[in-house]
């Protein structure tokens, strides 16, 4: 097993329809709105960015994006990285009933230096680390989409009362 190798994999479910995960999935500038450990985003092209990250460990990453597939009808999101840490990594988002199911994968190596060289007494706490990013990540995603749900509902029933109203007055 190489201790500088890892592979993560992890089921979101959020009560929200599968287009709109996807849209906040895909707005990656918006990501320190709803994800706590991503602290900021700097575009550094249409398609590319880095992402500053920083979880329950004392230490800060650096993460350079790039953006290699985007496809809303397949509800696939993919990057590679470089930078502090390099390779990829994938939302797939489907719907699931009336709410939405999110595949998280990612495969990558430390790009640092000095994670490469913790990696095999520390690999147990990154993982651990990656797990409460991942678990935050949903809870504030799910919070954001809420908040948007919401909104669409309450639109929707203003249009509606407004609806009635032109209907009433239309009829009277």
């Amino acid at each position: 097993m190489d201790p500088n190798h890892y592979r993560f994999r992890g089921v979101w479910r959020l009560a929200a329809p599968a287009p709109l995960v996807y849209a906040a999935l895909e707005d990656v500038r918006g990501y320190p709105l709803w994800w706590p450990e991503i602290r900021e985003v700097r575009p550094t092209g249409e398609d590319s960015g880095d992402v500053v990250v920083r979880a329950l460990l004392p230490y800060r990453l650096v993460i350079g994006l790039v953006a290699s597939r985007r496809d809303p009808v397949a509800g696939v999101l993919e990057v590679a990285m470089r930078g502090d840490l390099t390779g990829w990594s994938r939302f797939t988002v489907t719907a699931d009933g009336t709410g939405s199911r999110v595949l998280f994968e990612e495969d990558t190596r430390p790009g640092k230096a000095l994670l490469r060289r913790l990696a095999l007494p520390l690999h147990p706490l990154f993982r651990a680390n990656h797990a409460v990013m991942m678990r935050r990540g949903r809870r504030g995603l799910a919070a954001h989409l809420a908040g948007r749900v919401a909104d669409d509902g309450r639109r929707t029933a203003v249009a509606a009362q407004r609806g009635r109203r032109r209907t009433v007055t239309e009829g009277g």
